[in-house]
């Protein structure tokens, strides 16, 4: 797909599909060694970059000094002990991370365990070289596998410690990218550490070689590690605490000045309301990524551009909260609860204005006209997603996956591609950087938006299966129900004085397994948002706009499935494969 450009100013994405499936890993409870969920996890491993810093430990480690900086970092960071083996294979990333990144991808291994394949029905066979790969789509191994290729790896799609030290031996690989559970990292250390070969790991969440998970966005980012991206080890959490703290009523002062009057006071208290502040964050994490110099202190003209943003998020909020008849948001009343619709919609009026005021004030004289003209067009996308919905509110009628898809896509995506397009322009960045932004950006708004409404399905606690908006899950239920079945789903749709209510919409979401099918809708907007990347050449956007994919989603936490009891499936003998991996590596 190509992006067509309505002016010279104004780049926007191209008509909306839907991607091909992508492969939705079982999700299974990890292991007691390993953390419950993915926010745990990230939260580790922004831990273990923060004490490698600090502590400086040189690399290679031998697995019983790792276990002695984990059982540390158990101690300083009030840590469960029961991760210090999985502490110890996180801090050996950190400390190889860098060195790996200067390695040629044609002299690295990417080495894959056969257990993330769908074992009922994997089509693959083995030969003596490890798993062939059939492409099927079922899981993850074919894209792994393909992007690596791509890249100039050689992949082998096989596991074990004694093919660590085959693979080690042939001299034919300078750096390896595994995923494999912690009991083989643990036995495969000893060789790697004698032979200071870099290595980055990523734990399997499970050890009973079957159907199991692992944290893919990592996997994702490992294989991609280049020393051209100069942002891998921008502290992500430190920038967004950094921007989070723009917001207190004092620096929202210092900035804009003190307010007087009634409307502004109410527009600063309401843009100093709490939030997860991704949409000023995406703005200045854009800039950081393509600034040449990257260890410059962020600028006042960043610090407005990202407070503009934020006015601009604000003032949607209060005018959906008076669309939709909300009256809380943040735990607390909505603006046009708390003070009147006339005057909560003057307050919306005038973030809006605020913002372009800061934009006009923070914008580089010459791209002024640029900037503007993406963010009115940014605007009019916003409007007409809601307006989308609004029409629907008044004549109700089922809506089809690709309708619901087109109304995300104009109400959430636009708010994530301006917001990085305005901070990429910002830092200097050209034309083909800002049309790409806008294909990631339109992707990640949905995927975003996607989450939004699959966490509403699983939390029984939510009335918006009850709300009168569009649902993703209730167009997928519609695809897929029969019979009467079908005529329920429908009476829902069209908002019949009889429709089901929420308890029973989920009863029937559970039968027809929409939660499935709506997390490969997810996976499957998230693959094209990354696969928008492809073609980047500046490393540090791409690097930093993968790994923002990966900060978003840790954050949202799904539900589990109860855990397998036993390992089926093939086995190959280990000595098998430790005999003939010498020989596929060499041909690599």
């Amino acid at each position: 797909m190509t992006t067509t450009v309505v002016s010279p100013s104004v780049p926007v994405a191209p008509t909306l599909t839907i991607p091909k499936p992508v492969a939705v890993p079982i999700i299974r409870p990890p292991k007691d060694n390993i953390p419950a969920t993915l926010g745990e996890r990230q939260h580790i491993r922004t831990l273990v970059e923060r004490y490698v810093t600090e502590h400086n430990p040189t690399p290679p480690l031998p697995i019983a000094e790792l276990r002695i900086h984990a059982q540390a970092m158990v101690k300083a960071y009030d840590l469960n002990p029961k991760h210090v083996e999985y502490l110890g294979v996180l801090i050996n990333n950190e400390l190889w991370k860098d060195q790996l990144a200067t390695i040629p991808y044609e002299r690295r291994l990417l080495l894959l365990p056969k257990c993330l394949r769908i074992e009922e029905k994997c089509p693959a066979p083995f030969d003596e070289f490890g798993l062939l790969c059939k492409q099927c789509g079922l899981c993850t191994i074919q894209d792994l596998q393909a992007e690596a290729e791509r890249l100039g790896y050689a992949v082998l799609v096989a596991e074990g410690s004694a093919i660590v030290m085959s693979i080690v031996e042939t001299g034919k690989i300078d750096a390896i990218v595994g995923v494999s559970c912690i009991s083989v990292l643990e036995r495969a250390f000893p060789y790697m550490e004698a032979a200071a070969i870099p290595g980055v790991a990523i734990p399997l969440l499970q050890d009973d070689c079957i159907d199991t998970g692992v944290d893919l966005d990592w996997v994702w980012e490992a294989i991609h590690l280049t020393s051209e991206d100069r942002t891998r080890r921008l502290d992500l959490d430190g920038l967004r605490k950094q921007v989070d703290s723009w917001f207190t009523p004092a620096a929202i002062d210092a900035m804009m000045g003190v307010p007087e009057g009634r409307t502004r006071i109410l527009a600063r208290d309401w843009l100093g309301k709490t939030g997860k502040r991704w949409r000023p964050f995406l703005t200045v994490a854009a800039w950081r990524a393509c600034v040449a110099d990257k260890d410059a202190p962020i600028p006042p003209d960043v610090h407005k551009l990202a407070l503009a943003v934020e006015c601009f998020h604000k003032a949607s909020l209060i005018h959906d909260d008076i669309q939709d008849g909300d009256e809380m948001r943040y735990g607390e009343r909505t603006m046009a609860a708390e003070v009147g619709v006339p005057m909560a919609l003057n307050v919306g009026d005038f973030l809006l204005g605020e913002g372009y005021r800061l934009l006009a004030e923070a914008a580089p004289p010459h791209l002024v006209g640029r900037m503007v003209a993406l963010t009115g067009h940014g605007q009019s996308r916003l409007c007409i997603g809601q307006g989308s919905e609004l029409e629907w509110k008044t004549a109700p009628e089922d809506l089809a996956v690709l309708d619901v898809l087109n109304i995300f896509r104009g109400k959430t995506a636009p708010a994530f591609d301006v917001a990085l397009a305005l901070g990429a322009m910002q830092a200097g960045a050209g034309e083909s950087e800002i049309n790409t932004i806008v294909r990631y950006g339109d992707s990640l708004g949905i995927a975003y938006q996607i989450n939004d409404d699959l966490d509403d399905i699983l939390d029984i606690a939510s009335n918006d299966l009850d709300a009168e908006r569009p649902t993703l899950p209730m167009a997928v239920a519609l695809e897929r129900a029969k019979g009467p079945l079908r005529d329920e789903v429908l009476a829902w749709w069209r908002r019949d004085a009889n429709r089901p209510k929420a308890p029973r919409m989920r009863e029937i979401m559970t039968e027809l397994n929409v939660e499935t099918h709506v997390r490969t809708l997810l996976g499957s907007f998230k693959d094209r948002a990354v696969q928008s990347l492809r073609d980047l050449e500046n490393e540090s956007l791409k690097g930093l706009l993968r790994r923002i994919m990966g900060k978003i989603f840790a954050e949202k936490v799904g539900a589990w499935c109860k855990e397998s009891q036993e390992a089926q499936g093939i086995v190959v003998p280990e000595t098998t494969k430790a005999e003939a991996v010498a020989p596929a590596v060499a041909t690599a």
